[in-house]
C-alpha cells in the first residue's frame, strides 16, 4: 500500500513522468495493435477465435533472435520472420484449421488452445525458458533536461509497425486477393457464387495473420523481451483490443492498442512491474462485461 501511495504521488508531484509513461505506452501499444489486427482478420473472415495468436508473435520474435545469434542483422529478421511465419501459418492451416472451419465455437477454441500449448512447448524445447531480447545498439534521445528518454530502437519499432500496417491496408484495399478477403468476410456463400475460391482466401488470411504476428514479434524482441510462455499475455491483449474495437474497425483497433499500452505502463508504474500483465486480464474481463451488458440492453429493447 505504501508503494502504491508513493508511486501515485510521484505522478502528481512530477507531471512530466506522465508524459514518459504515455510515450512508452504508445510505442509498445502500436505493436499490440499490429498483432490484434491479424486476429481481427481471422475472426472476421474465418470466424476463428485464435487462442494461439500470441504464440505466433513469440515465434516471430525467436526467429529474429536466432538470426542475430547467427550474425544476421536484427532488422533483416523482420522480413524473414514475416515470410517464415507465413509459411508456418499455411502449414498449420492445412493440417489443423481447415478440418475444423465448419465446426462449432468450442471445437475451434479447443484446437487453437492446443496449438498454443504445442507452440509454447516447442519454443521452450528449442530455445529454453530464459527471457531473450535483441540489443540494436542504438542511442537514446533525451528531452526536457533528461526527464524524458526515448530509445531510438523503440522509435524505429513504431515506424516499422506503422509501415507494415500501411502495406497491409493498401494490400487489402487495392489487390485482388484483398478484395476477395473483404468479400468473403461480408458473405462467404455469396463470394463462392461469384467464383471466389474461399478455401484459398481462408488459407491466405490465416497465413497473413501469422506473418503479421511474426513481424510484430521480431520488432518486439528488439524493444522488449520474449519468453516461450509469454504468448498467452499477447493473446489476451489482442482479444481485449479486438473485443473493445469491434471487427472491421481499424481506427478502433489502433486506438485500443495504444490505450492498452498506456494503461499497462501506468499499471506497472503504480503497482509494480509484476502487475503489468495482470492489467491485460483485468481489461479483458471489463470489456467482456461491458459487451455483455450492451447485448442485454439490445435484447431488452427488441422485446
Amino acid at each position: 500500500m505504501e508503494q502504491f501511495v508513493s508511486n501515485f504521488g510521484l505522478l502528481l508531484e512530477f507531471p512530466v513522468v506522465n508524459l514518459k509513461i504515455v510515450l512508452d505506452g504508445i510505442m509498445i501499444g502500436a505493436l499490440f495493435a499490429l498483432a490484434a489486427y491479424g486476429l481481427a482478420l481471422v475472426w472476421g473472415v474465418m470466424n476463428v477465435k485464435n487462442l494461439a495468436q500470441g504464440d505466433f508473435v513469440i515465434g516471430g520474435g525467436y526467429i529474429c533472435w536466432w538470426l542475430t545469434q547467427m550474425g544476421v542483422p536484427a532488422l533483416v529478421g523482420v522480413p524473414v520472420a514475416f515470410i517464415l511465419m507465413a509459411g508456418i501459418g499455411w502449414i498449420i492451416y492445412i493440417l489443423m484449421i481447415r478440418p475444423i472451419l465448419d465446426r462449432d465455437l468450442f471445437t475451434t477454441l479447443l484446437a487453437t488452445f492446443g496449438l498454443a500449448i504445442i507452440m509454447a512447448q516447442l519454443l521452450n524445447l528449442l530455445f529454453g525458458s530464459d527471457t531473450q531480447s535483441v540489443d540494436l545498439g542504438y542511442d537514446t534521445l533525451y528531452f526536457l533536461d533528461g526527464f524524458i528518454d526515448v530509445p531510438i530502437a523503440k522509435l524505429l519499432g513504431v515506424l516499422m509497425a506503422g509501415a507494415l500496417a500501411l502495406c497491409v491496408i493498401l494490400f487489402m484495399k487495392f489487390s485482388r486477393m484483398g478484395q476477395a478477403i473483404r468479400a468473403t468476410a461480408q458473405d462467404a456463400r455469396a463470394a463462392r457464387v461469384l467464383g471466389i475460391n474461399t478455401d484459398k482466401v481462408y488459407a491466405f488470411t490465416w497465413s497473413l495473420n501469422a506473418a503479421i504476428c511474426g513481424a510484430a514479434g521480431a520488432i518486439i524482441v528488439m524493444v522488449w523481451v520474449i519468453q516461450p510462455f509469454y504468448g498467452i499475455t499477447h493473446s489476451i491483449r489482442a482479444f481485449v483490443i479486438v473485443t473493445a474495437a469491434g471487427l472491421g474497425n481499424l481506427p478502433g483497433v489502433i486506438a485500443a492498442g495504444l490505450g492498452i499500452g498506456v494503461l499497462e505502463q501506468y499499471g506497472a508504474h503504480i503497482f509494480g512491474i509484476g502487475y503489468q500483465q495482470a492489467i491485460a486480464v483485468i481489461l479483458l474481463l471489463l470489456v467482456l462485461i461491458y459487451r455483455l451488458s450492451q447485448q442485454r440492453r439490445v435484447r431488452q429493447s427488441l422485446r
